[in-house]
């Protein structure tokens, strides 16, 4: 993997990163979940919080880029340009009614453009193959958590406003799992980011959160609380995986 050399100025300290837990990380509990797969769990430790796993889609490519800030094409250097975004994950193991911080678990995430562009994949729309932006990997810290610095995405025709992630265990871990899902974005945030450029180039977008068949699916559990940043947005995601 690619050693990540993003320069943290950007990034939010620490210190910064444990505040916005405890400030937008939200207690959230539901009974169960959408799916059969036993990944998610309800239990008493408000610290888990419940997510449905949504379709891995289309666009997933393992491209094994360990890197915080994943706005760059590595074979170039280009940028992609939009709204700072920084998110963080904390995921939580619940095991035997216990919930502990999930450490060394591989935490992938890929979304589109500020155009509604994914890379590395040939589409009816475009071919992006040997490009490599807006997609990366990290291992999740002691705590369970990791960041990344990214760009507020875009929209294509089909979709509302979405990133996708893979949360899945290494080749070293004793118990084998994958989770897939997405996360998604308030509609009048996304309104607002979208009326600047270059995402306003693209003019209004066409599908909203409620008019989504995969949102519709669980996507009101998927939602990120955003904190405004300086230059953009930072927003927290937290999870708890259940594995025996």
């Amino acid at each position: 993997m690619e050693e990540s050399n993003a320069p943290m100025e950007t990034m939010l300290s620490r210190r910064e990163v444990m505040t916005l837990l405890a400030t937008t990380g939200g207690i959230w509990l539901t009974e169960g979940s959408l799916l059969p797969k036993p990944m998610f769990a309800s239990v008493a430790d408000p610290s888990c919080i419940v997510r449905p796993e949504q379709t891995e889609g289309p666009y997933f490519v393992d491209e094994q880029l360990n890197r915080i800030d994943i706005r760059s094409d590595p074979a170039t250097g280009q940028v992609k340009l939009g709204t700072p975004l920084t998110l963080i994950f904390q995921v939580m193991r619940i095991s035997a009614g216990a919930c502990r911080p999930l450490s060394g678990a591989l935490i992938d995430i890929w979304h589109c453009d500020a155009m509604g562009v994914y890379s590395d994949v040939q589409d009816p729309g475009f071919n992006t193959l040997g490009q490599k932006f807006l997609r990366g990997c990290q291992l999740t810290d002691a705590g369970g958590a990791t960041q990344f610095l990214t760009i507020y995405p875009g929209w294509y025709s089909i979709r509302t406003v979405h990133i996708h992630f893979k949360i899945r265990s290494t080749p070293e871990t004793k118990k084998s799992f994958a989770v897939i899902s997405q996360v998604y974005f308030p509609d009048e945030l996304t309104d607002q980011v979208h009326m600047s450029l270059p995402y306003s180039s693209r003019g209004p977008r066409r599908v909203r959160n409620r008019h989504d068949l995969i949102f519709r699916d669980g996507g009101d559990r998927l939602m990120v609380a955003l904190t405004p940043k300086a230059d953009g947005y930072a927003a927290t995601f937290s999870i708890g995986l259940w594995i025996p």
